[in-house]
C-alpha cells in the first residue's frame, strides 16, 4: 500500500477537492448537491495521471531517481500503467455518475490533457500550459453544466499550475533566477486577482469579503516566500521546497474563491487539510 501511495503520489489529493468545489461555488444556486462528490472523480484522475506519469519517466527515473517505486522495483511497470488504467477509468465512471453528460463533456478532455502532459508535453515548451489546463478543466468539471460561470477561479488555478510546473522543472538540476523570480511576480498577481475579485464581488458580505481577501494574502506570502527563495539560491532543493509548499498553496487560493462565494465551511476544509498534506509528505514525496 505504501508503494502505491508513492506511486500516486497520494499526499498531493488534499490539493484537489478545492478544484471542484470552487466550480461548484461559483456555478450558483441550481447546483446539484451532488456535485459536492465531484472532488472524489477529480482526485482518481489526478491519481491516475501521477501513476502514468511515472510509467512515461521509469527510463529517466532509473537514472535521477532511482528510489522511486518503479525503477526501484518496488511496483513493475504493467502493474502502474494498470493502476493508472484503471483509476482514470473510475474517475471519469464516477464524473458521469454524478454529473451526467456535461459532466463527461469536461471529464474527458481532462483525461484527455493528463495523458498528453505525462506521454507528450512535459519537456516541450508547452508543457506548464497543458498541465496547468489540467486545473483549469477541474475546476470547470465543478461547474459543468455552466462552467462559464467559473472562469475566475479556473483562471486563477491554471496560472497558479504554470508557474508551479514551470518551477518544478528544476527539481533535479536546479532552477534559474530569472525562472523562480518570473513565477513569484506570478503568484503576486495571482493574489492580488482573487482578492480583488472576493473584495469587490457585490453579492459577498463583509465577512466573505475579509476571508477572501485574508487568504488571498496568506497564498501570497506562503507560496511567494518559497519561490522567492529559490530565485535567490536556485538550487535543485529549493526548487524541490518551493514546488511541494506551491502544491500546499492551492488550499490557500481555493479557499479564497470559495469564501468569495460564502462557502466558508467549504474553505475552512480546504484550508484545514494543509497540515495533513505537509505530515503525509514527510513520509511520501507529493513531487
Amino acid at each position: 500500500m505504501g508503494d502505491l501511495v508513492e506511486l500516486t503520489r497520494a499526499p498531493a489529493a488534499f490539493s484537489i477537492p478545492g478544484d471542484a468545489w470552487s466550480g461548484v461555488a461559483h456555478a450558483g444556486p441550481g447546483a446539484s448537491r451532488r456535485q459536492w462528490l465531484m472532488p472524489v472523480a477529480s482526485t482518481c484522475l489526478y491519481w491516475s495521471g501521477m501513476a502514468f506519469n511515472d510509467w512515461c519517466d521509469r527510463r529517466v527515473d532509473a537514472e535521477e531517481r532511482p528510489e522511486r517505486p518503479i525503477p526501484s522495483g518496488r511496483v513493475s511497470p504493467g502493474a502502474a500503467l494498470g493502476v493508472a488504467a484503471g483509476l482514470g477509468a473510475t474517475g471519469l465512471g464516477l464524473a458521469a455518475l454524478v454529473g451526467g453528460r456535461s459532466a463527461l463533456a469536461v471529464g474527458a478532455p481532462l483525461a484527455l490533457m493528463v495523458v498528453a502532459y505525462d506521454a507528450l508535453a512535459k519537456d516541450a515548451a508547452v508543457g506548464p500550459l497543458t498541465m496547468a489546463s489540467t486545473r483549469g478543466l477541474d475546476v470547470l468539471l465543478g461547474a459543468h453544466a455552466s462552467p462559464a460561470t467559473a472562469w475566475q477561479p479556473a483562471l486563477a488555478m491554471t496560472a497558479h499550475t504554470a508557474g508551479l510546473t514551470w518551477l518544478s522543472r528544476g527539481e533535479v538540476h536546479g532552477t534559474r533566477p530569472e525562472v523562480a523570480a518570473a513565477v513569484t511576480a506570478g503568484t503576486l498577481t495571482v493574489a492580488a486577482a482573487t482578492a480583488h475579485a472576493a473584495w469587490h464581488d457585490p453579492a459577498a458580505t463583509r465577512a466573505t469579503r475579509v476571508a477572501g481577501v485574508g487568504l488571498s494574502g496568506a497564498y501570497a506570502v506562503v507560496v511567494g516566500r518559497a519561490q522567492a527563495r529559490a530565485a535567490q539560491q536556485p538550487t535543485a532543493e529549493a526548487a524541490r521546497s518551493a514546488t511541494r509548499t506551491g502544491i500546499g498553496g492551492f488550499s490557500l487560493l481555493q479557499g479564497a474563491w470559495l469564501a468569495r462565494r460564502g462557502r466558508l465551511l467549504a474553505a475552512a476544509t480546504v484550508v484545514g487539510a494543509g497540515p495533513a498534506y505537509r505530515a503525509l509528505s514527510r513520509r511520501w514525496s507529493p513531487t
